[in-house]
């Protein structure tokens, strides 16, 4: 079952460590779906987390964060990969869960370039479309908590916080 608004639009702090578990979908345009599980998260939240792009407030980069939950934010880092994250919440609080991995594909630059998802996607509509999407089949797994990756610029306090969700194993 496709998430739908009431899953997107809860603080990023409810969302990230859901979406673990949860099936990434991309339909190809030859036809071909690709489904694979979420094994990872990563947290940005709002413009005092000192990580989240939104630090400098709104601009034309950061603008799909400020929308509401259920759209994709697609950005590329350091010029090579482009990396997806689940915009959350209401409009105008930028926060979004950055995917991390999926299985088989750990890293948020592999999962991309394996599902082809690159910069036509910000700003994606995640809720309605036939393209990319994430899907709920009831899949629990055990999650454990960590630090943020890649984010040594941040404050100390940012840097520390346990905003990495990383799946263990299936629950029992």
């Amino acid at each position: 079952m496709k998430l739908d608004i009431d899953f997107y639009t809860q603080d990023v702090l409810e969302v990230a460590p859901k979406l673990v578990g949860k099936l990434l979908v991309r339909k190809l345009k030859d036809g071909q779906v690709l489904k694979f599980r979420i094994t990872e998260t990563e947290i940005y939240r709002g413009e005092e987390d000192t990580a989240c792009h939104a630090r400098f407030g709104k601009t034309e980069r950061t603008k799909t964060l400020y929308e509401q939950g259920g759209r994709a934010y697609v950005y590329l880092c350091y010029g090579i990969h482009y990396l997806f994250n689940v915009v959350t919440g209401p409009k105008d609080y930028p926060q979004a869960v950055l995917i991390r991995g999926v299985e088989g594909y750990e890293g948020p630059g592999k999962l991309t370039k394996v599902l082809k998802i690159d910069g036509k996607f910000n700003g994606h509509d995640l809720i309605n479309s036939n393209e990319l999407w994430i899907e709920d089949d009831g899949f629990k797994p055990k999650i454990k908590k960590a630090k943020r990756v890649g984010i040594d610029y941040a404050t100390k306090e940012y840097r520390n916080k346990l905003w990495r969700f990383i799946m263990v194993e299936k629950k029992k």
